[in-house]
Parts: C-alpha cells; sequence; structure tokens
C-alpha cells in the first residue's frame, strides 16, 4: 500500500483572492512581514492494491490530471510513501 499526499496550488500568474483576503487580515492583527499568502488544497489517499512505486506515481498523476487539479489554473506536486 502507498500513501499520497497531494499538494495543489493555483499557478503563480493566477489571482489569489482568498490569499489576498488572509494576507489583509493578518496585516490587520500586526503582521506587517507577512506577503504572497497563497491558498491551497492538499489531500491525502491511500492506493490499497498491489502494485509497484512507479504504478502507484502513475496512478496519482492519472487521478490528479483526471479530477483532482485543473491543470490550467492550478499546479502540484506530490509526495509518496510506501506504508506496511
Amino acid at each position: 500500500m502507498y500513501r499520497a499526499q497531494i499538494y495543489i496550488s493555483l499557478k503563480s500568474s493566477i489571482a489569489d483572492p482568498q490569499g489576498i483576503s488572509i494576507e489583509k487580515a493578518l496585516h490587520s492583527l500586526d503582521y506587517k512581514g507577512i506577503k504572497d499568502v497563497r491558498v491551497g488544497k492538499y489531500l491525502e489517499l491511500n492506493i490499497d492494491q498491489d502494485c509497484s512505486e512507479d504504478e502507484a506515481r502513475a496512478c496519482v498523476v492519472s487521478m490528479c490530471e483526471k479530477l483532482l487539479v485543473n491543470e490550467v489554473i492550478e499546479r502540484y506536486h506530490f509526495d509518496l510513501e510506501k506504508e506496511e
């Protein structure tokens, strides 16, 4: 079994209104040195089948490209670890 940790964020060329709102709120709380706040998504999932690491990686890439990530505006990366 493999555990995937998937990180999804907006591409740097895409405006992030949530990030801007959070940054303004932090500044209003006197966290003045904070800038360039970006909001993203984090997913964890288990691949519970007998497969190689390469097959597990290919499975995660396929899920991201077909469903989890809008590649027009988002980018992603992931970590994969084998679990016993």
